[in-house]
């Protein structure tokens, strides 16, 4: 297969007409040399002017929206901290209650131990025999 040749021969018309002319063979000419995602590009830029603007605009809205999403992870963060460190407390402070607890039970049962060797030993004494 053959390309058509991108050369035409214009006759001549008037001005408004060889500037459509120009203009479709330019379109035409991006068509044949620019691939198909390019071309949208070439299009944005044509229809922006300054594309040197928009790209420090789009660059300091991209830098705007990372220290955003920077600083609201760093508050999600802080707040899951606090909550973990509340919970260590809370947790030393329920461990602090069961041992104080316990330590106090442990005392009860030894003063019962005690009372029962006390009455084993006068039960023995007075001979009654269990």
């Amino acid at each position: 297969m053959e390309r058509p040749s991108l050369e035409i021969n214009l006759p001549d018309t008037h001005e408004e007409g060889k500037l459509y002319v120009v203009d479709s063979l330019n379109n035409l000419n991006k068509l044949n040399v620019c691939p198909a995602g390019s071309q949208h590009a070439l299009d944005e830029e044509e229809n922006t002017g300054d594309t040197g603007e928009n790209r420090a605009e789009t660059n300091t809205r991209n830098q705007c929206l990372f220290f955003v999403t920077f600083i609201l992870t760093l508050i999600v963060s802080l707040a899951l901290v606090s909550f973990v460190i509340f919970l260590i407390i809370q947790t030393r402070n329920k461990m602090d209650q069961i041992t104080s607890r316990l330590i106090s039970e442990k005392k009860t049962i030894e003063e019962l131990k005690k009372m029962n060797n006390m009455i084993l030993k006068h039960l023995n004494q007075s001979g009654i025999k269990t």
